[in-house]
């Protein structure tokens, strides 16, 4: 987890120094306060999976960049890069990060009993496609939770508030293919316009 936080706080760093923003300037932009955006590049804090994409909708870049660096070349990935949050009893993996080509990437999320988690609405366009793997999660739209069983999947907009939650005493298990719609920028150093 160690390595994976100061991957992290590096990878936020350089997005910011290359955008010439200050910390103030990134978290107007991001939500995210002063502090805690300082903690992050300095490896201090295991940020919630919330605060991750603020960040990564703040600086119009994918999650998964945040989590495997600023490349964004093909290759094969051995065992995908892990994170365990904040959020108690959720872990991310990035099993393919965003892809330029296909506007997508793929997360997998591992929810214990009795976890939640809730999103931020990401930018106009972005899609989620969850396919459950193991267990029942509930996620949260339009004001109410839905039930996705075991086998099943399910679509949505991602431009609106979202969560996770796992009500059963099992661990729930799910695919996130996100969909940037080509809303994301690429991770490389970039001017702000």
């Amino acid at each position: 987890m160690e390595q994976i936080s100061e991957q992290l706080g590096q990878n936020l760093r350089q997005l910011r120094q290359d955008r010439q923003w200050s910390l103030d300037e990134a978290a107007r932009r991001t939500g995210v306060s002063k502090a805690m955006l300082g903690q992050i590049e300095r490896g201090e804090s295991s940020p919630t999976i919330a605060t991750l994409w603020r960040i990564a909708t703040g600086f119009h870049i994918s999650y998964s960049s945040l989590l495997t660096g600023l490349t964004e070349e093909s290759s094969l990935i051995q065992q995908g890069i892990t994170l365990d949050s904040d959020d108690p009893g959720i872990q991310v993996k990035a099993l393919f990060p965003y892809n330029p080509a296909t506007g997508f990437e793929v997360m997998q999320l591992r929810l214990e009993p009795g976890s939640s988690t809730l999103s931020d609405p990401h930018e106009a366009g972005v899609s989620e496609h969850l396919i459950v793997t193991e267990g029942c999660v509930e996620l949260w739209l339009k004001g109410q939770w839905h039930p996705v069983r075991q086998g099943e999947t399910f679509r949505f907009a991602a431009d609106q508030p979202h969560g996770y939650r796992n009500n059963s005493s099992i661990p729930t298990e799910f695919h996130d293919i996100i969909h940037y719609a080509g809303q994301v920028r690429p991770a490389q150093p970039l001017t702000d316009t």
